[in-house]
């Protein structure tokens, strides 16, 4: 039976027509978005690359050039020693101290490729694998995958501020956020490469360590690791490690110290990508992840290490200096070596805190609940604190925010408030008002304290005051005293200067000199109210300390050419020219005073 095939309408044939058309036109448009996916990959990518590398038409801003990939900088704090070694303190704006890669600890080092950069000994510079990944979940999952950055790419990041400095920004900046963003992620991208041909996988992971911020005033992990366990980087075990390697992502929201049960799951994260890693197993990362947070916090600042006050005095010095050669004591990571012995320094510190808490004792008892503040007769000050009051920083910020003649200044000042003062025993934290807190510090004694080496002229310890946090006033520089004996060789000097002899004699007898003022006569007495009525050399009689022969000679001399000579070998204070400056009753500063006399 023949079968007969039924011609096709003129509808299908159309319909047919336009399938084969649609499908030409989706097959011509997959070509072209191949052909333009590869230009803008293969072509399109590396020329973009390369004009933002040569910043083309200053579209794009300049980067860091080969020199100071070389020499990156990034400030460091200049170190204080002792001529025994000794760290006495730092000087800096950022307390950094870089360390090198043979100071870090390997549990360190793992952590922190396992949490920020895994492939870090495999990639050079950008890990393609990290990028594909934070691609495909940013842009087609629209899920949050990290930034992909390689530990390459925040070291660059870190030493050359290229989102911040204005140097590096070009033509096309600020018209929008994201092209900004775009721009700086390929600077960092060509940095991280420049980097890897430049140094060692160690030398990028050590410079990366000693340029981070890790929050409470630590940058680098050589103050970090101080800061938050009191070790050194090399003896961080692996909880300690995973702490540090964790924060590292946001300082201050995954501060150990102030936010401890972030800080320690982050811990435990680190922890796991250390068994994932199989950089430790996972029964040695559960078992560590039961550990609770252990911290010996300690902050450093400029109040806390050895000779605080003599760091003080010193930086005003070293300030001086660097300005004159051209550097900064406070970011250049300078080595300052002192003439102060650490061990002396210590013993002085500590016989000083042990006298001056006796002394004060013996104070508080003698007075009581009686304010020491008094006139001649017994009688207490009227005004005394309020006066005292005005002279402080807090009350001339008080003026100025409220006026001199504004009640509010008075009300704040006498409003008590959270405090922490100063005790023998350790700082209390009290409410107290301003008023108040300089009624109770000025209850306290004060001394200075230096020793030098008489020969050499070499100072080698240096208390300026009872605490430096509380009490900045240093006593040793800015305090005055009267020299008492310390100042009869200035009138002998004056006497020999003018012809006299060493062996010139005076006879050790009462005498009464003419003032010419109120009272009119001046009578000096020997210090244990005794006289030889024997003639005694001048040598004789400065080695003896005998007033009455120092009044006469200071009487021959005039007091004016005394004062004369003690300004010209030094003496900076305002010296009285009158008959008693012979025993040394004018107010000179303390640790000047000692610089000039001690060799004698």
């Amino acid at each position: 039976m023949a079968i007969t095939e039924k011609p096709e309408t003129t509808e299908q044939t159309t319909k047919t027509t336009r399938e084969g058309r649609t499908k030409r036109r989706v097959l011509r448009g997959l070509v072209i978005a191949l052909w333009m996916f590869f230009l803008l990959i293969v072509v399109g990518l590396p020329l973009y690359i390369y004009s933002v590398n040569i910043n083309f038409l200053g579209l794009y801003g300049g980067m860091p050039g080969f020199k100071s990939l070389e020499n990156p900088e990034s400030d460091l704090a200049s170190e204080l020693y002792s001529a025994d070694g000794a760290l006495l303190g730092k000087y800096f704006r950022e307390n950094r101290v870089n360390a090198t890669y043979d100071e870090l600890s390997p549990n360190l080092v793992k952590s922190l490729i396992a949490i920020e950069d895994a492939r870090f000994e495999e990639h050079s510079g950008i890990d393609e694998v990290s990028l594909g990944r934070v691609a495909v979940k940013s842009l087609l999952l629209g899920q949050n995958a990290g930034g992909g950055s390689t530990l390459s790419q925040q070291l660059a990041k870190n030493l050359f501020n290229l989102r911040r400095d204005e140097q590096y920004e070009g033509k096309l900046y600020g018209n929008h956020y994201y092209l900004d963003m775009l721009f700086n992620k390929t600077k960092e991208w060509i940095l991280a490469v420049r980097l890897e041909r430049s140094y060692t996988k160690k030398e990028i992971m050590a410079m990366y360590l000693n340029t981070v911020d890790f929050g409470s005033n630590a940058f680098g992990v050589k103050v970090a690791s101080q800061t938050f366990f009191g070790k050194s980087p090399n003896d961080l075990n692996w909880q300690e490690a995973a702490v540090l390697a964790g924060i590292v992502q946001a300082p201050s929201r995954l501060s150990p110290r102030y936010h401890p049960e972030r800080a320690t799951t982050r811990r435990n994260i680190v922890l796991s990508q250390l068994a994932e890693y199989q950089f430790i197993s996972k029964a040695e990362a559960d078992s560590l992840q039961q550990l609770p947070l252990e911290l010996s916090y300690n902050v450093e600042n400029h109040n806390q290490g050895a000779a605080p006050y003599f760091r003080s005095v010193i930086k005003d010095f070293l300030t001086k200096w660097g300005r004159e050669y051209g550097y900064d004591v406070y970011e250049d990571g300078l080595k300052i070596y002192t003439s102060i012995d650490s061990r002396l320094q210590k013993y002085a510190e500590e016989a000083v805190a042990a006298h001056m808490r006796k002394l004060q004792a013996k104070f508080d008892k003698e007075w009581g609940t009686q304010n020491p503040w008094v006139d001649e007769n017994n009688r207490e000050l009227k005004g005394f604190i309020e006066s005292e009051a005005r002279r402080s920083d807090h009350f001339r910020k008080l003026v100025r925010k409220y006026g001199q003649d504004s009640d509010s200044v008075w009300i704040v000042m006498k409003t008590p408030r959270p405090m922490r003062i100063f005790n023998y025993s350790g700082e209390i934290d009290t409410l107290m008002s301003p008023l108040d807190s300089v009624r109770y510090y000025k209850r306290f004694l004060h001394t200075g304290f230096m020793a030098m080496d008489p020969y050499s002229g070499a100072i080698k310890a240096w208390v300026g005051g009872i605490d430096h946090k509380h009490f900045k006033f240093d006593h040793v520089m800015q305090g005055k005293r009267q020299p008492g004996s310390t100042f009869k060789p200035f009138v002998y000097a004056t006497a020999i200067e003018n012809g006299y002899s060493p062996c010139y004699q005076v006879y050790d007898v009462p005498q009464s000199y003419e003032t010419g003022g109120d009272p009119p006569t001046w009578s000096p007495n020997n210090s244990d109210g005794k006289y030889s009525y024997q003639p005694l050399t001048l040598r004789e009689a400065m080695a003896k300390s005998i007033n009455s022969v120092t009044a006469n000679i200071m009487h021959k001399m005039k007091p004016e050419n005394v004062v004369a000579l003690a300004k010209r070998m030094g003496i900076r204070s305002d010296l009285e020219p009158v008959l008693a400056l012979s025993l040394g009753v004018s107010d000179v500063r303390f640790g000047r005073w000692w610089v000039l006399t001690a060799p004698l």
